[in-house]
This record gives C-alpha cells, sequence and structure tokens, in this order.
C-alpha cells in the first residue's frame, strides 16, 4: 500500500511539473500603462479610487467598446468610484456638442441613466448620426445642442427649455472648462482612454486587447488600494 501511494504521488508530481502555468500578466510602466506627471489629486474619500473614462459618444471606437465599459463596471472592487470625462477635441465630428450634451445631462442628474441610450441614438437608430447612412461620410448638417435636447426630453423627460437653460448656464461653462483641463493634463490623444485615480493612463492598444485592459485596470486599482 506504501508503494502504491508513492507511486501515486510520483504520478502527481510529473503531471505538476508538466504542466502549463499559467502565470499572472507582467504589466509594464510605459507599455501598457503610463504615469500622469504630475498625478492629479481626486476629491474621493480616503480608500476610494477613481477610475474614469475619457469618450466621445461620436466617437465609433467608443461605441464598441461600451461592452467592456460594462464588463470593466461589473468587476471593479466596490471602492472604486467609476465616472465619464467627455472629449471635444474633434469638432468635425460633433464632438463638442456632445461633450456640452453629456455635461448638461450631468448637471441635470440624468447622465447616467440616459449613456447607453445616447450611443444608440447615434450608432444604431440614427436620430443623433454623426456619420450619413447613405455615404458612409461625415453629415453636412450635424447635430445640434437643440437635438440633443429633443432626446433628453423623450429618453429622461427633461423638459427641451430647461435643458437648453442648463447647457448655457455658469456651472456647466465651468465643468466644460474643467474636462479640458483634466484631458489636456492626462494627455490623453485617443478616445476611449481609461483614468486611474489620475495616476495612470490605459488604452485598448497599449493594454493589448479590450480584456487585458480590464485586467489592467484592476491590477492598477489594486495598486492604488494598497
Amino acid at each position: 500500500m506504501k508503494l502504491l501511494n508513492c507511486a501515486a504521488l510520483a504520478a502527481v508530481l510529473t503531471l505538476s511539473i508538466c504542466a502549463p502555468v499559467r502565470s499572472a500578466p507582467t504589466w509594464t510602466e510605459g507599455v501598457n500603462y503610463f504615469l500622469i506627471v504630475p498625478p492629479h489629486t481626486t476629491s474621493l474619500p480616503a480608500g476610494k479610487v477613481g477610475v474614469t473614462e475619457v469618450f466621445s459618444y461620436a466617437c465609433p471606437a467608443c461605441n464598441l467598446f461600451v461592452p467592456t465599459m460594462h464588463k470593466l463596471k461589473s468587476s471593479l472592487p466596490p471602492n472604486a468610484v467609476l465616472d465619464y470625462l467627455p472629449a471635444s477635441f474633434n469638432p468635425a465630428e460633433d464632438w463638442p456638442m456632445f461633450q456640452l450634451a453629456y455635461l448638461t445631462a450631468q448637471n441635470l442628474g440624468v447622465a447616467e441613466q440616459t449613456h447607453d441610450a445616447m450611443f444608440k441614438a447615434v450608432w444604431q437608430t440614427n436620430e443623433l448620426a454623426v456619420i450619413d447612412p447613405a455615404t458612409r461620410g461625415i453629415k453636412s448638417h450635424l447635430p445640434s445642442i437643440e437635438d440633443a435636447a429633443k432626446f433628453y426630453k423623450s429618453q429622461a423627460g427633461v423638459p427641451i427649455d430647461k435643458f437648453l437653460a442648463a447647457s448655457k448656464s455658469f456651472a456647466v461653462d465651468v465643468e466644460a472648462r474643467k474636462a479640458e483641463g483634466l484631458i489636456q493634463a492626462y494627455k490623453v490623444d485617443r478616445t476611449p482612454t481609461i483614468i486611474v485615480n489620475g495616476k495612470y493612463r490605459v488604452n485598448v492598444e497599449s493594454a493589448g486587447g479590450n480584456d487585458a485592459l480590464v485586467e489592467l485596470v484592476k491590477y492598477l486599482v489594486a495598486k492604488e488600494t494598497k
């Protein structure tokens, strides 16, 4: 009986040595993620870690990235705080308008509930499309803030006049200036880009794909948590 046990143990050890070992990915600063210098101090409570997506509703890559953001959101630890930062650096495709629309919706407390629906309005129903379905080129008449106001009326019940007034308010103007300053400070040159705690910048290409980005962001959140 003793000999049989030794033989069995030897077999197990042999299989363990021969079997491939799945090691955790190695993330390299400057290759997979980039340090933001100087880091931006967040206003989050102690122990919380910010995770920010820099995006635009008019960005086709951001639209394709929506399922990955859902996956990331569901896999983040409880101390992570997810938010969104709208970019405006592509005026030819109406990004400034969509930035203003998001910040106005945020000011009115309806940005989160309408977030996915806005992507659908741009890329599926064409209610706020920037691409002409017939020519596949940029539309000659791009959606206006008035068009966005109609969307938020139908999706969230915000009166059109109220939305337009908020879009011209001092508070939204301050948020737009703040967004521009942050995007420059973070040195964001593409969307979607993920910022972790005002300290690290990550994109799909640097991470090595969508799934890898989710794991990398989780790694950076854990790093900041420590």
